[in-house]
């Protein structure tokens, strides 16, 4: 393994000692008739019940491990949460993507579960009030900056409700904030919601945006409730469900005056 990957897992790694800090957080959530899951931090109205209890959390203190292929069944993890991904079909008809690029980038499996599902409810064609778009709910500008171009016959907001192009543009963007905020994974997961240059302003913390704060809470639950627990974890790596007030109405792009990211190839 290259010291760059090394590097990712160690910063992953520590970065779950932050997770523990959100993982008393309950999860609210239900499932709509279209089979798309909507996950809040609070009970938003009549239709969320309780998927997950602060206290069923796992401990988060022993380093990551790499998913298994598919979402472990394991004593203590929320049957509601892990019955949502045991018969959503648009789970399972993306999973192998995210597989390719946990591998890839080297980002926990579960993360990416838990982030997409707090942000489409892995609904491909979701699309939000400032047109954040698919499955990770990407902004056309943050497409651009992945190499990714409108043709003639698809634009970039077509090309990205393709599943597989959304995820590879999402992940890297991730991987990227990851990067930028070693060891504090909390902050990672919240400027993927509000922008790293708003993370940058609050003085590399969470913004005060009740909405990126509930985000934050409900993505590290997710998260911290799909892993498997340490003794059932084998290989090391590092690491819309629809929020009140969450990725419905956010922009996931710095202002113009922020440094740009650079991908991986």
């Amino acid at each position: 393994m290259n010291k760059t990957g090394l590097w990712r897992r160690f910063c992953i790694g520590f970065a779950l000692l932050i997770v523990q800090q959100w993982a008393c957080a309950d999860v609210w959530g239900y499932i709509d008739t279209q089979g798309v899951a909507h996950f809040a931090s609070e009970r938003v109205d009549e239709r969320y019940e309780l998927f997950y209890q602060g206290d069923e959390s796992f401990d988060t203190t022993q380093g990551v491990k790499a998913a298994a292929s598919q979402t472990p069944a394991t004593p203590g993890a929320p049957p509601k949460l892990l019955a949502f991904f045991d018969i959503s079909p648009s789970y399972k008809l993306v999973k192998h993507h995210l597989r390719e690029a946990s591998n890839k980038l080297s980002i926990d499996y579960e993360l990416l579960q838990a982030l997409i599902v707090a942000e489409s409810g892995f609904n491909s064609t979701a699309v939000s009030p400032k047109g954040a778009v698919g499955l990770m709910q990407i902004m056309p500008a943050t497409a651009e900056r992945y190499g990714l171009v409108g043709d003639p016959k698809n634009s970039i907001e077509q090309k990205l409700t393709d599943p597989k192009t959304n995820i590879r543009i999402g992940s890297r963007y991730l991987s990227d904030l990851i990067r930028m905020f070693p060891g504090q994974l909390d902050l990672a997961v919240a400027s993927y919601n509000a922008g790293e240059g708003a993370v940058q302003r609050a003085g590399n913390r969470i913004p005060n945006y009740k909405e990126t704060q509930a985000y934050v809470k409900t993505v590290l639950q997710l998260y911290n409730g799909l892993k498997p627990p340490v003794e059932q974890r084998r290989q090391p790596t590092r690491v819309r469900m629809e929020l009140s007030g969450g990725a419905v109405g956010r922009g996931n792009m710095p202002s113009s005056s922020q440094p740009v990211l650079v991908g991986l190839p």
